[in-house]
């Protein structure tokens, strides 16, 4: 309570007034309740506290991107400067829920643009103005693939981030909803499962593409397996892979979900993100969020507004689609200044040297004696190596180096054991790469 501007005798007046002897009493905490035996310095003055943080964030480290190889759902990219400036603009920071729209028209219009970018990028039709992150955007895929077919069973590809597969469980664990996992056939989706197990009772067939693997799942023959079966088909996407992949509404795709970092928000210690989904026409009154329209007022002129508001504080609970209560508003701005900065030829340009940059580490981490591809299939920005000593001890060998190294793959599955997720985005130079593979060889000698 140090920085509540009272004194002890105002605190004795107000607990005296409403006849209570101390704030222990007040808040009536048992005092069998264990307690934290925090070490707190002293009371400090605002300048000493500030230089108490400073010397406190002295101790953390920090890489310079150039010199970091890991992704696994979190990648490196420059943000241009007028990212930040437009997303910092008071008039976004205090307005960043337009729960009264017609107060809020500017924050409506960033996320109509941003849904617009969004469709124009997924080549879907509608978008709603984010989710949490790309995790929940694929279990509330996954919901809404549930109600459009009225079926009990789903099919997860084991290509898609295992982190996304345990949400999905998460939010059907105490449901009758079947959840299955689709093994991989040399490190994307087993077509042969598919066409064995997609059947009548199947809502939603769930692939990522680019998959946790970094490889380009065989989207067109998946569709193909899906749709003839009367399943959704839904596909977690990289956006900044769609600079040069092709849009998932030309390859059938229902909904399109997806992870918005990548999208000019920093890496942030995992938050917060920004959670994309975009779907058909037909599925617009069953997806979940908000989602924001144009219109004209009476006298003639652009006005934006909440259209649809699919949550149970807005409409009858029994339609509401999703407990989802708000969206990731500043996140999403970010992302629109992002997609509209670079714009068409932008976006392909930046998609272009994530693919040139990660090929080239790959073809250079590959000369190394012991080092080789794990799958032989086409990738993006992120490749999976076989590496010859243990990858936690490589990665620990190259900190001390100044690199940050690659995901060991047997965190997510024991048969990796020498599995190695290592990506390369626009960020990276040759001679960041070249110093990388030289400090990867010296690394690996000593076994």
């Amino acid at each position: 309570m140090d920085y509540v501007p009272i004194t002890d005798h105002d605190r004795e007046v107000m607990l005296e007034k409403i006849g209570v002897s101390s704030v222990q009493n007040l808040l009536n905490i048992p005092r069998d309740v264990p307690r934290a035996r925090l070490q707190l310095p002293p009371p400090l003055s605002e300048p000493e506290l500030l230089d108490l943080c400073r010397q406190i964030a002295l101790s953390n480290r920090s890489i310079d991107p150039k010199r970091s190889f890991l992704g696994a759902g979190a990648y490196s990219h420059y943000a241009p400067s007028i990212v930040r400036y437009i997303a910092s603009r008071g008039e976004f920071l205090t307005a960043y829920t337009p729960y009264q729209p017609e107060a809020s028209q500017g924050t409506l219009q960033a996320m109509y643009e941003f849904q617009s970018l969004l469709c124009e990028l997924t080549g879907m039709d509608v978008a709603n103005c984010s989710l949490y992150d790309g995790a929940t955007a694929v279990a509330e895929a996954c919901l809404v693939a549930l109600r459009e077919t009225d079926r009990k069973k789903l099919i997860l590809s084991s290509g898609l981030h295992p982190e996304y597969r345990q949400t999905v469980r998460t939010y059907f664990q105490h449901s009758d909803i079947e959840v299955i996992e689709a093994p991989l056939q040399s490190g994307t989706t087993d077509l042969d499962f598919l066409n064995s197990s997609v059947n009548s009772e199947v809502a939603a067939v769930v692939v990522q593409v680019p998959n946790a693997l970094g490889l380009l799942e065989p989207v067109d023959a998946i569709e193909k397996t899906t749709h003839a079966k009367g399943a959704l088909f839904i596909t977690s996407v990289n956006p900044v892979s769609l600079g040069i992949l092709k849009p998932p509404g030309e390859y059938g795709a229902d909904i399109v979900v997806g992870e918005g970092q990548p999208l000019g928000i920093d890496a942030a210690y995992g938050g917060p993100y920004l959670g994309l989904f975009a779907c058909r026409q037909t599925l617009v009154r069953k997806m979940p969020g908000r989602v924001v329209g144009m219109t004209r007022d009476a006298h003639g002129r652009r006005g934006f507004v909440l259209t649809l508001q699919t949550r149970e504080q807005h409409i009858r609970r029994a339609k509401a689609t999703s407990n989802i209560c708000t969206n990731e508003a500043m996140m999403a701005l970010a992302a629109a200044v992002y997609m509209a900065s670079h714009g068409q030829q932008g976006f392909r340009e930046l998609a272009e040297q994530n693919l040139r940059k990660a090929h080239y580490a790959c073809e250079q981490l590959s000369k190394i004696p012991g080092v080789s591809p794990m799958f032989g299939k086409p990738f993006f920005n992120e490749f999976a190596l076989e590496v010859p000593i243990d990858p936690e001890t490589l990665n620990r060998r190259l900190e001390a180096k100044g690199f940050l190294g690659g995901l060991p793959l047997a965190r997510w599955d024991a048969q990796w054991k020498r599995g190695w997720l290592v990506c390369a985005t626009e960020v990276q130079t040759k001679e960041s790469i070249d110093a990388f593979a030289q400090a990867v060889a010296e690394s690996c000698k000593d076994r």
